[in-house]
């Protein structure tokens, strides 16, 4: 899996988009799918962010005559186990239960979430 640098919500809602899309994908056909959303960002914005996501690990491009096309370098599913290993490495000590204690502190754990969790781990 490839080292990848936290994202923006910005550059995360970008690629959700890129990994909805069959790759390699275009800035334009972007645009595209954002203004059908109602979203609609210049060009140059798009390509900035665009550059950044590339800068940060999560794309690559190739160049095709003046266009550039864009494809994700992980997938949506890696993407959320890189950023669950950080949280868990930085906040709980790399102890899942350092976490679910936590969370059952907070009382952010409902009695159903328990329940679930419970069968989960006894699946396992």
């Amino acid at each position: 899996m490839n080292h990848v640098q936290k994202l923006s919500d910005t550059e995360l809602e970008l690629m959700e988009e890129i990994w909805s899309c069959t790759p390699p994908v275009t800035s334009t056909e972007l645009l595209n799918v954002f203004m059908q959303k109602g979203r609609e960002w210049k060009a140059q914005t798009i390509s900035t962010f665009l550059s950044r996501l590339v800068d940060k690990g999560a794309l690559t491009f190739t160049r095709n005559g003046r266009t550039n096309q864009y494809a994700p370098r992980l997938s949506r599913e890696e993407y959320k186990l890189l950023e669950t290993q950080q949280v868990l490495d930085g906040l709980y000590q790399g102890s899942v239960k350092n976490m679910i204690s936590a969370m059952y502190d907070g009382n952010k754990l409902s009695d159903q979430d328990m329940v679930e969790l419970k069968k989960w781990l006894s699946e396992k």
